[in-house]
């Protein structure tokens, strides 16, 4: 679905934040392969598995070691879309603000923003289920994101920012959001 919602086009370069092992940009460069993807994340150990995943495919996908605050820094500016997918319920609030902001300060202006997480759970049974990456991830991270930190995060930062879809799976709803990049925000 969060692949859907990005529709790479040829010609575009898409930043990954949080890449983890590489599975979200090794999908967008395989729907759109002229597009140009590179992911960004802190752990040397997962890029590692990114980079031979995406050797072992033929592909060609950039990666470079940082935090999502560091998205402007290490990668640039200029990206047409910045995405990133579970990666904003795991760090504490300052570190979400932090990485928002970054995360528009790589995109050019009037760019796009995807992010797939888990933000308000919709009803008491999908809270409660979100109760188990609570317990894994740590209620400091996840619990200003059940309290709707994230979509406030995004309403400050971004222009038309809009639910495209709420998933209900065993740990939770994820929220799909998208969102355009304020003009000067770069």
């Amino acid at each position: 679905m969060l692949v859907d919602q990005i529709d790479p086009q040829p010609g575009e370069r898409i930043l990954d934040v949080g890449c983890g092992t590489g599975s979200l940009a090794i999908l967008l460069k395989s729907r759109e392969p002229r597009c140009e993807v590179v992911g960004l994340d802190p752990d040397a150990e997962a890029l590692v598995i990114a980079r031979s995943k995406v050797i072992r495919l033929g592909l060609e996908i950039g990666f470079a070691q940082g935090f999502a605050r560091e998205a402007r820094d290490v990668c640039g500016t200029g990206f047409d879309k910045v995405v990133s997918s579970l990666l904003f319920h795991q760090v504490l609030p300052v570190e979400k603000r932090a990485g928002i902001k970054a995360m528009a300060a790589a995109a050019r202006a009037a760019g796009e923003i995807h992010i797939a997480d888990y933000a308000e759970q919709p009803d008491w049974f999908m809270r409660r289920l979100f109760g188990i990456v609570q317990r894994v991830d740590g209620y400091e991270n996840t619990q200003a994101n059940a309290d709707g930190a994230l979509t406030h995060l995004l309403e400050e930062t971004f222009d038309g920012v809009m639910r495209a879809a709420v998933v209900r799976t065993p740990t939770g709803a994820i929220t799909l959001f998208r969102a355009r990049v304020r003009a000067g925000a770069s």
